[in-house]
């Protein structure tokens, strides 16, 4: 299940984006607007979605969060934009990874 937000995230709706993977939940936070798309099995769906939804790419960062460890990550292949001068998985502008980590524990907060 697929659920966008601008507010946290409860326990039961992290129970249903987990249906996907049981420990890992895959997200796309728009960093400007701090909406959240998480749950799907593809990154890119996340994105399609906050795009359709009026965000704008520069502000799309994927990621995800491991339900046993809460960790959390900036891995995802949306990440690779070259034209945003990031060409890698990670995101790697330290500002930009900062925004996206506390707008995971924003959403997720609940687990922390």
């Amino acid at each position: 299940m697929i659920i966008t937000k601008k507010k946290p995230y409860t326990k039961e709706e992290i129970g249903k984006l987990s249906e996907e993977f049981e420990t890992y939940i895959k997200t796309v936070i728009d960093i400007d607007k701090k909406i959240c798309c998480a749950g799907a099995n593809r990154h890119f769906e996340n994105e399609a979605i906050l795009l359709k939804d009026g965000s704008k790419q520069k502000g799309l960062w994927g990621g995800g969060i491991d339900l046993k460890t809460l960790a959390i990550d900036n891995n995802s292949m949306i990440n690779i934009r070259p034209n945003d001068k990031n060409l890698s998985n990670e995101i790697q502008d330290p500002e930009t990874r900062k925004k996206f980590e506390n707008l995971m524990k924003y959403f997720f907060g609940v687990l922390f």
